[in-house]
């Protein structure tokens, strides 16, 4: 049940939205293009974030890219 928490979890590192363009699932209402997301957890293939909706969301991490 720790997914319960996530959203009060301190953020780990900050992404950018490069496409909302999903081959299978509908993102696009979910996530913004250019837009800089706060990472909550993370594992191999998936970002957790807060997104366009303000709960948290595990996408694909080939939506994204890494903001230095």
């Amino acid at each position: 049940m720790i997914h319960l928490n996530w959203e009060n979890k301190t953020t780990i590192k900050q992404i950018e939205c490069v496409h909302a363009d999903a081959k299978k699932f509908i993102v696009h209402d979910k996530l913004t293009p250019g837009k800089k997301y706060d990472v909550k957890n993370e594992t191999d293939e998936f970002y957790f974030i807060i997104d366009n909706s303000n709960r948290i969301g595990g996408f694909l991490k080939d939506y994204f890219k890494e903001v230095i």
